[in-house]
C-alpha cells in the first residue's frame, strides 16, 4: 500500500512540475529583467562601476586629515638611543654617564595628524578625473544593459522565428501526407503511375527531413535564449508569451541623432578624465604644503619615569629637478588626451554609419514583409486550387509538388521577414542609443 502511495505522490509531483513548467511563460520584459540580474556581462559592468566609485572615494581622501597612531617598546644600551629615551622620559640627572647610560627600556605611543594645505592642483585634478571615470563607468553599464537587452530580444525573436519555421514545415508535411494519400488511392485504382506516387513520397520524406532540421534549430535557439539570460543549461521548456504587448509597442524612431549613445557619452567623460590628468601632471611643478602635529608618550621601567611631548609645524616641498620625469608625465597625459579625442571622433563616425545602416536594414525588412505577405496569400490560393484539381486528376504530380513547395517557401519567407522586421527595428533603436524595449522616458529624448 505504501509503495502505491509513493508512486502516486511521485506522479502527482511530476504532473505539477510539468504544469508549472508549461505555465511559466517568458515575456520580453521579464526576459530582459532576468538577464540584467543574472548575466555575467551585467555583473561585470556593475563591478566596474563599484571600482570606479571606489576611486572617487580615494580621491576625496585628499581633503580629509590623515591620522596615524603607532606604538613600540624597546630596550637598548646604545648611548645615543638610550640618552634620547631618558630625555623623553624626563629622567635625566647628573649621575647619568653619557658614555655608559646602561640598559634603558622605553614604551612609546605616538599619534600624528597631517593635512594637505596645497598640492599644486593635483588633488582637485585627481578628484575630477575620478568623478569623470565613475561617470564613464555608469555609462558603460548603461551601454552594457542596452546591448544585453538587445541580445535578449534578438534571442527571443530568433526562437520565435525557429518555432514558426517548424510550424510552416509541419503544415507542408501535412499537405504532402494528404497528397500521398490521394495519390496512393489513385495508384491502387490504376489511375496513377508508380513513378508519380514515388515522387510524392520522396518529396514527403525530404520535407520530414527539413522538419527534423527545423526542430533541431528550434532546440538550439531555446538553449541560446537561456544562455543570453545567464541561466544554466536545463531541459526545462522555454515558453514564450503568445501575444507579447511589447512587440506591438516597438516603433521606429524618426530621429537619426546618435548623440545619446551611452558609448559616446562615456568617451566624452573619459576625455574629461584625461584632460584632468594633464592638470595633475602639471601640479608636480608646483610646491606642496602640508601641516602636521604629533603627540607622544614615553614610559620606562628601568628609570621608572614617564614623559609627554608634542610637535607641530608646516612643511613645504618644491620639486626643483627630477630628471625630466614631470615633463615626461605631462607629455604622456597630453598624448592620452589626443588618443581619446580621436577615439571619440572615430566612434561618432562609426555610430552614425551604424545608425544609417540600421535604418536602411529596417526599411528593407519592412518591404520584404509586405512582399512576402502578398506572396503567402497567392501561394495558399494556388496550392488550394492545385490540390482540388489533383483530386479530380486534372493536374500532374509535379504540379502538386511545385505548388506545395512554393507554399512552404512562401510561408518560411514570410515568417523570417516578420521576425527580421522586428529584429531590424531593435537594431535601429540600439543604434540610436534607445533601449530595445520602448520606454516613454527614453523615447522622449528623441
Amino acid at each position: 500500500m505504501s509503495s502505491h502511495r509513493l508512486l502516486f505522490s511521485a506522479v502527482l509531483a511530476a504532473l505539477l512540475a510539468a504544469g508549472s513548467a508549461r505555465a511559466e511563460t517568458w515575456t520580453l520584459e521579464r526576459a530582459v529583467a532576468t538577464a540584467l540580474e543574472q548575466s555575467p556581462d551585467a555583473r561585470i559592468a556593475r563591478a566596474r562601476v563599484d571600482g570606479a566609485q571606489a576611486l572617487v572615494e580615494q580621491a576625496r581622501s585628499a581633503w580629509l586629515p590623515q591620522l596615524t597612531v603607532s606604538g613600540r617598546y624597546t630596550e637598548t644600551n646604545s648611548p645615543m638611543m638610550a640618552f634620547g629615551s631618558i630625555l623623553n622620559q624626563r629622567a635625566f640627572n647628573n649621575t647619568i654617564d653619557f658614555n655608559h647610560p646602561g640598559q634603558i627600556d622605553n614604551l612609546n605611543a605616538t599619534g600624528t595628524i597631517g593635512y594637505n594645505l596645497y598640492s599644486g592642483g593635483r588633488a582637485t585634478a585627481g578628484r575630477t578625473a575620478a568623478r569623470a571615470g565613475a561617470e564613464a563607468a555608469d555609462l558603460d553599464l548603461q551601454a552594457a544593459r542596452q546591448q544585453l537587452a538587445a541580445e535578449v530580444v534578438k534571442a527571443a525573436l530568433n526562437l520565435r522565428k525557429a518555432r514558426e519555421a517548424v510550424g510552416a514545415v509541419e503544415a507542408g508535411v501535412k499537405a504532402y501526407d494528404a497528397a500521398v494519400a490521394v495519390a496512393r488511392a489513385r495508384f491502387e485504382a490504376g489511375q496513377m503511375l508508380k513513378s508519380d506516387l514515388l515522387s510524392l513520397e520522396v518529396q514527403l520524406a525530404q520535407t520530414r527531413e527539413s522538419l527534423s532540421a527545423a526542430r533541431h534549430s528550434a532546440a538550439l535557439a531555446a538553449r541560446a535564449f537561456r544562455f543570453v539570460l545567464g541561466l544554466d543549461a536545463s531541459e526545462e521548456p522555454v515558453e514564450l508569451a503568445e501575444d507579447d504587448p511589447t512587440l506591438a509597442r516597438l516603433t521606429a524612431p524618426d530621429s537619426r541623432d546618435v548623440s545619446h549613445r551611452p558609448e559616446l557619452l562615456g568617451l566624452q567623460a573619459r576625455l574629461r578624465a584625461a584632460e584632468a590628468m594633464v592638470d595633475s601632471a602639471r601640479g608636480a611643478r608646483r610646491p606642496t604644503v602640508n601641516a602636521f602635529a604629533s603627540y607622544q608618550y614615553d614610559k620606562g621601567w628601568e628609570m621608572n619615569r614617564d614623559g609627554k611631548s608634542w610637535l607641530a609645524g608646516v612643511s613645504v616641498d618644491v620639486n626643483v629637478f627630477d630628471g625630466g620625469q614631470t615633463s615626461g608625465k605631462i607629455r604622456q597625459s597630453r598624448a592620452e588626451v589626443t588618443q581619446v579625442k580621436e577615439m571619440l571622433r572615430k566612434a561618432t563616425l562609426g555610430m552614425e554609419l551604424e545608425a544609417e545602416q540600421a535604418r536602411l536594414a529596417h526599411a528593407d525588412a519592412r518591404e520584404r514583409l509586405n512582399v512576402t505577405t502578398a506572396a503567402v496569400a497567392q501561394a495558399e490560393e494556388s496550392a488550394a486550387l492545385t490540390r482540388a484539381r489533383f483530386e479530380k486528376q486534372a493536374v500532374l504530380t509535379a504540379d502538386v509538388i511545385g505548388a506545395e513547395s512554393r507554399l512552404i517557401e512562401a510561408r518560411l519567407r514570410h515568417t523570417f521577414a516578420a521576425v527580421d522586421e522586428r529584429l531590424a527595428l531593435v537594431g535601429l533603436r540600439r543604434a540610436l542609443g534607445l533601449d530595445p524595449l520602448p520606454t516613454t522616458a527614453a523615447d522622449s529624448q528623441l
